[in-house]
């Protein structure tokens, strides 16, 4: 498990490759504590917890966000529940807000629960059931960058 380098060589531990774990579906979930800060994008082919902040984006097979966490960056799951703070777009089959939960951002979602007192700003948009959600989020961003570029010459016609 740990590795010590070489007086003889002088070889540094840094050199070392990581081994990589495979995801097994009985495994605990990665927990963000609420007194750590992450700044910088998560992966995980498992579950994750949030309960502190995030800075970042994160893709993972199920995502919650504590009732105290804050998340700043696009978030892409299977399943997705958020009981705190997230400014930015969720990508999920299964997005469920929570009362205590404040999204700023688009969800794009197969299926999706909101509870009374939760807060949303941005556009809700249901993805086909059999869709991958990857698929589904780069067709939507495709369709919105031609939107944009619709909106533009109009746009500089207001300023003129």
């Amino acid at each position: 498990m740990f590795l010590k380098a070489s007086k003889s060589t002088g070889s540094a531990m840094s050199s070392v490759e990581p081994t990589r774990v495979p995801a097994r579906s009985n495994a605990s979930p990665s927990i963000i504590s609420a007194d750590l800060r992450i700044v910088g994008d998560l992966a995980s082919a498992g579950d994750i917890q949030i309960d502190g902040e995030v800075e970042g984006d994160i893709q993972s097979r199920t995502l919650t966000v504590g009732e105290g966490a804050q998340v700043k960056g696009s978030i892409s799951a299977e399943t997705v529940r958020v009981c705190g703070a997230v400014t930015g777009q969720i990508k999920a089959t299964t997005v469920t807000l929570d009362k205590t939960a404040k999204v700023m951002g688009d969800i794009l979602h197969t299926s999706l629960a909101i509870e009374p007192g939760a807060l949303l700003e941005g556009h809700c948009r249901r993805l086909e059931s059999g869709a991958k959600v990857a698929g589904a989020f780069v067709a939507a961003m495709k369709e919105k960058d031609r939107s944009t570029d619709l909106l533009a010459p109009s746009h500089a016609a207001v300023n003129s």
